[in-house]
């Protein structure tokens, strides 16, 4: 199948319901990505801060972009004059940082956080305790932040073919979700997305509650780590 049919499928797919594709593109090519574009599809996420602002450079500047790995302080700096969402917010010290810069650039929007919570069984994988999470929320730093903006939390399951556990694992994300949501959002409508599931398990993602799946060689193919 074409980057086309593979972003139809995928649309189709998620047809009446509330979740969305972001489509990843970590290591695929400008020409790619712009099959995708060429689609109809406007919302890409990236996982290296080098490589999404060198595609942000040369792609339509309508695209939403996301950036759905780690990052780092020092990093914040290149991207929060354009970035649409952060899906990897792990700590109050790199809100703070996201909230600063945006400061600097005067941004007329805020930036969209997410608040990537530990769910798998890998010490590899990154995320924040809930505990960790809502001390962030419960914070006095958090509440004077005026260039943020909290629109829901993130997770990355086990790489395991137990679809149990992978059901599992969504399903603690999606109650972590509710209980932020009551606890701390109840009246705001921007908190409302539950990003989880990727190529290989979007589908127990979805079927769990997802909003966003986190598509990259399920529409692009395989990687091209010699690009």
């Amino acid at each position: 199948m074409s980057i086309k049919d593979n972003i139809l499928y995928f649309d189709e797919q998620l047809r009446n319901t509330p979740c969305r594709l972001i489509a990843v593109t970590k290591t695929h090519p400008i020409k790619t990505i712009q099959e995708a574009y060429d689609a109809g599809h406007r919302l890409f996420g990236e996982n290296k801060v080098q490589e999404l602002v060198e595609k942000r450079d040369l792609l339509p500047h309508d695209i939403a972009w996301h950036l759905i790995g780690h990052l780092q302080t020092n990093k914040v700096k290149y991207i929060a004059q354009f970035v649409d969402t952060i899906q990897s917010v792990d700590s109050l010290k790199l809100l703070v940082e996201i909230n600063k810069r945006a400061e600097q650039f005067n941004r007329t929007l805020p930036v969209n956080c997410m608040l990537q919570i530990s769910i798998a069984d890998e010490e590899t994988k990154y995320g924040m305790t809930m505990e960790e999470a809502e001390a962030i929320l419960q914070s006095e730093e958090y509440r004077q932040m005026k260039y943020i903006r909290i629109t829901g939390v993130m997770g990355i399951a086990t790489n395991t073919d137990d679809e149990g556990k992978l059901r599992g694992e969504f399903r603690q994300l999606r109650y972590n979700f509710l209980h932020l949501k009551e606890k701390y959002f109840f009246a705001n409508d921007d908190f409302k997305e539950i990003s989880m599931g990727m190529t290989s398990d979007w589908k127990i993602a979805l079927e769990e509650g997802s909003t966003m799946i986190r598509v990259g060689s399920g529409i692009f193919g395989n990687r091209n780590y010699n690009r």
